[in-house]
Formats: structure tokens, C-alpha cells, sequence
């Protein structure tokens, strides 16, 4: 959070009745309205504030409210989940003011019951999407629409709008309620076809995400005239030439958007680090088709089956990918690591690189393991002294990342094998080894350098922050490490990373790691993009941001366009009337980008999941219990995908949930908890909700 907008919070939450917005103003002395009344409408749009209509401000806990997101709607009643922390609470559907899914509202008239907390509505602070995807069924009363996720029952469709739609076909709709009616209605936007195909599903996703997937002219007209074009000879003039230097790359085996390359060499005094990034900057001019193309993108987007970019093939596979033997200009950042691993000092310029080997991350692990076959030390004969020096330097930065406390989390990526008519054939977790390990490293250290370069010039900037979950969601985590048998005591008493990190170390490779890994997942804070330099807590870094992908994310072009003028020597003054404002709106535009490729990246997956059990319905597989619910538990087979239990398949009655993680049948003594393995046979599989559910064997 801004220190402005704390200071907001902090003189609000001290007051017990509403104040005046002007008063506000005035009692903090401040001398930026229009900062102000920016933190104040940021403040009001999170739910931390609450704007009367006589223009007067007050905390929501003064009124007793309290502030939650709509996360499920059944016919009679929803279910919202408070924004700071707590379990769902109930509200009839009679007191929820027509919200719909998604909707940030204020809760009001809080009590208690057998079931939990009921409330009412008082008013909609921000409306969720009403554009939705889900599937067409036709029943004997008409057409209804079955949402994908959110909405428990059937919603009608206009019979005017139903013409050309197939039973079971996949549609994306807009929500509406009419005049004088409570009752909810779709209308259909769009047809995609038969909604058990993943890739069918992926389409309506990528849409009611509101992914551009398509190019305009003028943006492809842009970057076919760059790749045409080239490098231009007087550009290299003016750049230092490294083309000569053992630059290499090492991705992914099917990545063709290469946009980080990196040398070494040991020095006595400990190494000198390359990071040479692709100069997407120097492509994408401020103000033209392809940088108003890439802002309103933020991202590049990954599936299955293709990936969306951020920028056309001839700039992110073409003339910015850093491709083996081919010149290519770069942003190199040059940093000087001593013998413990410790960031010395650092320059950044503007290069031009010919890098030498096109590295596969399989290939290098089995070069730093001793298992390569001749083949592959051929390849890699060039570099390979290169690979163990850098190796070594890797070892070394990330016992000092984990001795600094940064988190290591143990998170799935999960790899998809799809037959020639694109359905979805095997599954399996994507396994990471050294080679990946110490890129990653490399990366950190490269952006930290960017992040301690814009801090030390004072320069608008767009930072990666992360900060610290809230004390709700740190009573939540100790309660749930406890039940573990780990101690949290240190967590209850103020958080600090290293105590999360301490409690990794100590269960890892044990069967509740990842189980552990979700639930310090859920707590944190979400990581965004921020003017300020607000830390970044899962890595235990003060200054951090992001440098080294400006192929697929802009807020690593617009950071390099920044340090593009700082190091042609335009003065910090310059810089900071032509970037103020730049930054602070892609920060907004990039996070809310990032959020929504990410949710759809994980709906997809959870498509291509079910589409891969539709083929084994009815096999049994062993799995582990990866959450719990009042209604049952989540399996997560070793392979990644994960289903569902329903309570009502375990054999007996009285089962009883502790809230948490765990029911406890009191007649037989039986208990299941998160962590414990089970067997389970699949029963069923949608692809167009991507839900899949098992029972018990």
C-alpha cells in the first residue's frame, strides 16, 4: 500500500464517526489534491473506505460493516467471503441486493448461527464480469445455461435468443436481471461448439477473460516493416560489442521467445555475471501500434494447445528473440559478484550479443549431472566450462537466499500432451532441475540490480512488490501449521519470511510439503506491480522488480525504456516529468493483466485435466487429500490432477469437519486429513467446468 493511502487508512481508523473529505485533507497537511482524491477513490474501489452522500469518508468497521467479494450464488441464498480475512458468509438471496457473481459488496447486519455468520447486503461497491462462460442444455421447459463455476443452478435464456444453439454446446453469455424481476438471465453472446473439448473451452475462456488474441493490421504492418529492417548499422556503432563473447541461452525445449541470454567469467575476486535481455524497447517506440498493442496485452498468456503473445511473431520469435548465431541487440546487465555470492557492483548498457548456443534445460541438466550423451557434450562443448562456472556461482546465491529467508515454495507446473486433433492424452508435472535453478537465480539477481539502480538515481519506476499477508490470514496459517504438529508459535507472535522459510526447509520432500506450500500460498499477499518500492516479501529483497522478459511482460519493456534514457544520459529531472504518470498507470493496467492470465491459464488447465479422466472413467488411481470443505475432500493425484470426494461416498455417517483441514467420524474414531494418501476411482469428468469427481475404493 502507498504511504499516502496509509496515511489515509491510519487518521480514518481513529475516527468513529464519517469526516468530511476536505477535512481529511487539511488535518493531514498535505499538498497534492489530486494524489489525494486518486488514494482516496482507490481506497473507496478496494472497500477500505466508504463515501457517504454528503461527501464524508469512514471506515467500514465503524459501521459494523464488512467489506467481501460474491463467490457463490444459489437460487435462495449466496455465499461472499470477506476481502480481509474470515470464513463465507450467508446472506439470504432476498437481502442481496441483485449482486451477482464476482460483486465486491458491503456486508451489514451480521449474526451468528448453527451454520456460520448470516448478513445482509447494504449496497455494491464494484460489479464483478457479467459475461461468463458455461454450457447450452435444453430441457422439456426451454433453454437454460449452466455456468462454469459460481452459480449453482440452471439460469434460463431468452427464447429469443436461442436460435442456432446445440444441446451441450459451449457459449459465452451477459448476465441481466430485467425491470421488476429478482430473476437472473443470460443472453447469448457466442457460440463456440460442444463443450466436452478442451480447446472448445479454451475459446470461451480466452473471451470472457477479454484476452485479445488477434492483431490489428496496423500493429502486424509495424512489426513486419522492424523485422524487414533489421539492425541497423549506425545502432551498433553505439553499443558495446559483446558478439564476440560465449553468450548463451537456455529455455525450455519448444520456447521460441528467447528473450534472456548470459555469460560468465570467474575472476579471482569472485564473477562477473551477464544478463543480456532482449532490447524489445528499442522496437516498440512509445505512442505507436505495437507498445498500445502490448500495454493493453500486459502479458503474453500460455496453454495448452498455443500461447497468446504480447507481442507478434516477427518481434517475439523474430527479430527480438535472442536465436542462436543470429545478431541481436540486448540490454546487458553487467554485475560483479564477490566469492560469498554478494552483488559488488553493476552497469547497465545497451549491447549487441551473437549468442552461441541455443541451451535446452533437459540437455544442460544432464551435462551438470555427468549423464550427457555424446551428442550433447558435442553441442555444449563450446560453453561447458561456462555452464560449471556458472553452476557454482548459482550454489552459492541461493544458500544466500535461503539463509536471507526467501520462500521456496513448492508449486506444480503441470505439463500437457495433446494428440493430433488437440485432446488432451497424457498428463504429467513439469519436473524442474539445476539448470532451471540457476537461471532463475541469475534473473533474480539481474532484476534486484535494475530495482537497486532506479532506488540509488531516484527515478519513476515500476517495481514487483510483495508484502506480507495480513494478521487474519497469519491466525488462519498457524492454526493450520499447528494441526500439522509444526510450531507456530513465532507466526502468531509477528511474521517474519524467515519463519516461513524455516518451516519449508524442515518439511521438505515430505508428503505435506505441498499441502503446507498451498496454505502459505492462500495467506500471502498477492504479488503486483507498484510505483514504490515496497519490498518484496516472499523473496526477502527490499528493492525488486522486473527486467528480464520484456518479450512477454511490459512492465519489463517499460522499465527498460526508462533505464534506455538513463543511461543515454538524459538527466533524472527529464526522466521524471516524462515517466511520473507513465508508471503508475502501467503498474494498475500490467497487475490487472497479470490477474487475468493467470485465472485463465489455471480454468484451462482444469479443462485439458478433465478432458484427459473423460478417458479413464471408472480406473482407480492413488492420490493424496490436498484440501477439505464442509461438503467433502479434494484428491490430488500424483500426476497433478486433482477431483473431488463428496462426503456422502465414505462408507458410515458422522463424519464431522473441524474447519480446516480434517473430519473425524466420532463412532468409528475414523479421521481424514489434508495430506493423508487414498485411493480413488474416477466417476465422472466435465470439460466445460473442468470439474472432476471421484469416490472412494
Amino acid at each position: 500500500m502507498s504511504e499516502l493511502k496509509n496515511d489515509i487508512l491510519s487518521y480514518i481508523n481513529l475516527q468513529t464517526c464519517a469526516v468530511p473529505v476536505k477535512t481529511v485533507y487539511s488535518e493531514l497537511k498535505l499538498n497534492n489534491i489530486n494524489a489525494f482524491n486518486d488514494a482516496v477513490d482507490e481506497l473507496i474501489r478496494e472497500a477500505k473506505l466508504i463515501l457517504t452522500k454528503k461527501n464524508k469518508i469512514i471506515s467500514p468497521k465503524v459501521c459494523g460493516f464488512i467489506p467481501a467479494k460474491v463467490v457463490s450464488h444459489s437460487k435462495n441464498y449466496i455465499f461472499a467471503r470477506p476481502l480481509f480475512g474470515g470464513d463465507d458468509i450467508y446472506v439470504p438471496i432476498e437481502k442481496s441486493k441483485k449482486c451477482m457473481l464476482g460483486d465486491i459488496v458491503m456486508l451489514n447486519r451480521i449474526k451468528k448461527s448453527v451454520k456460520g455468520k448470516i448478513a445482509a447486503v447494504e449496497r455494491i461497491v464494484s460489479q464483478g464480469s457479467r459475461i461468463i462462460s458455461g454450457r447450452v442444455i435444453r430441457t422439456k421447459r426451454g433453454v437454460d445455461f449452466v455456468a462454469d463455476s459460481g452459480y449453482k443452478y440452471n439460469i434460463p435464456i431468452k427464447k429469443n435468443k436461442t436460435k442456432g444453439v446445440k444441446n451441450d454446446d459451449k457459449v459465452l453469455v451477459k448476465l441481466f436481471v430485467e425491470k421488476d424481476s429478482k430473476k437472473i438471465f443470460a443472453r447469448v453472446l457466442k457460440v463456440y461448439g460442444q463443450a466436452q473439448k478442451a480447446k472448445v473451452c479454451s475459446d470461451a475462456i480466452i473471451d470472457a477473460e477479454g484476452i485479445p488474441c488477434v492483431f490489428d493490421d496496423a500493429t502486424l504492418k509495424e512489426a513486419k516493416k522492424l523485422l524487414k529492417k533489421g539492425i541497423d548499422n549506425n545502432e551498433i556503432k553505439n553499443r558495446l560489442d559483446l558478439r564476440k563473447d560465449l553468450i548463451f541461452t537456455i529455455d525450455g525445449e519448444n520456447a521460441k521467445d528467447l528473450d534472456d541470454a548470459i555469460s560468465i567469467k570467474k575472476l579471482k575476486s569472485g564473477w562477473q555475471l551477464g544478463v543480456h535481455i532482449a532490447d524489445v524497447s528499442h522496437y516498440v517506440k512509445p505512442g505507436s501500434n505495437l507498445d498500445k498493442e502490448a500495454l493493453a496485452r500486459g502479458t503474453s498468456v500460455y496453454f495448452a494447445d498455443r500461447v497468446i503473445p504480447m507481442l507478434p511473431k516477427e518481434l517475439s520469435n523474430g527479430i527480438c528473440s535472442l536465436n542462436a548465431n543470429e545478431d541481436r541487440l540486448a540490454f546487458s546487465a553487467l554485475l560483479n559478484i564477490d566469492k560469498s555470492g554478494n552483488l559488488r557492483n553493476f552497469e547497465f548498457k545497451k549491447s549487441i550479443i551473437n549468442s552461441k548456443v541455443r541451451g535446452v534445460y533437459s540437455e544442460v541438466n544432464s551435462i551438470l549431472e555427468s549423464k550427457a550423451s555424446d551428442e550433447i557434450k558435442q553441442k555444449y562443448s563450446l560453453i561447458e566450462n561456462s555452464l560449471f562456472e556458472a553452476y557454482e556461482l548459482s550454489k552459492i546465491l541461493y544458500k544466500n537466499a535461503q539463509k536471507r529467508g526467501s520462500m521456496e515454495l513448492e508449486s506444480v507446473e503441470t505439463q500437457f500432451k495433446l494428440d493430433k486433433n488437440g485432446v488432451c492424452i497424457d498428463v504429467k508435472k513439469r519436473l524442474t532441475g539445476a539448470a532451471e535453478k540457476m537461471i532463475e537465480q541469475f534473473m533474480i539477481m539481474a532484476n534486484q540490480a535494475a530495482a537497486l539502480y532506479a532506488q540509488n538515481m531516484q527515478i519513476p519506476f515500476v517495481y514487483r512488490v510483495h508484502e506480507g499477508p495480513s494478521p487474519e490470514k497469519i491466525n488462519v496459517l498457524a492454526q493450520t501449521i499447528s494441526m500439522f504438529g509444526l510450531k507456530a508459535h513465532k507466526i502468531r507472535q509477528g511474521l517474519k519470511i524467515k519463519d516461513i522459510s524455516e518451516i519449508l526447509t524442515k518439511i521438505k520432500g515430505s508428503n505435506i510439503s505441498s499441502i503446507i506450500s498451498n496454505q502459505i500460498l492462500r495467506a500471502m499477499s498477492k504479488a503486483r506491480y507498484f510505483e514504490k518500492p515496497l519490498g518484496h516479501f516472499g523473496l526477502a529483497l527490499k528493492d525488486y522488480c522486473h527486467f528480464t522478459s520484456p518479450i512477454r511482460r511490459y512492465p519489463d519493456t517499460a522499465i527498460h525504456r526508462i533505464l534506455a534514457d538513463l543511461v543515454a544520459g538524459v538527466s533524472v529531472k527529464d526522466i521524471e516529468k516524462k515517466y511520473k504518470n507513465f508508471v503508475k498507470d502501467v503498474s494498475v493496467q500490467s497487475s490487472q493483466c497479470e490477474i487475468r492470465a493467470m485465472k485463465a491459464e489455471r480454468d484451462t488447465e482444469k479443462c485439458y485435466m478433465a478432458e484427459y479422466m473423460l478417458a479413464h472413467i471408472g480406473e482407480t488411481f492413488e492420490g493424496k487429500i490436498s484440501g477439505a470443505i464442509q461438503t467433502g475432500v479434494f484428491v490430488e493425484l500424483d500426476n497433478s490432477v486433482e477431483g473431488f470426494v463428496g462426503l456422502e461416498y465414505f462408507p458410515g455417517y458422522g463424519f464431522e469437519y473441524d474447519g480446516i483441514m480434517s473430519f473425524i467420524n466420532k463412532k468409528t474414531g475414523a479421521t481424514m486429513s489434508v495430506g493423508d494418501r487414498i485411493n480413488i476411482k474416477v466417476l465422472s469428468a466435465d470439460v466445460s467446468s473442468g470439474k472432476i469427481d471421484f469416490i472412494p475404493v
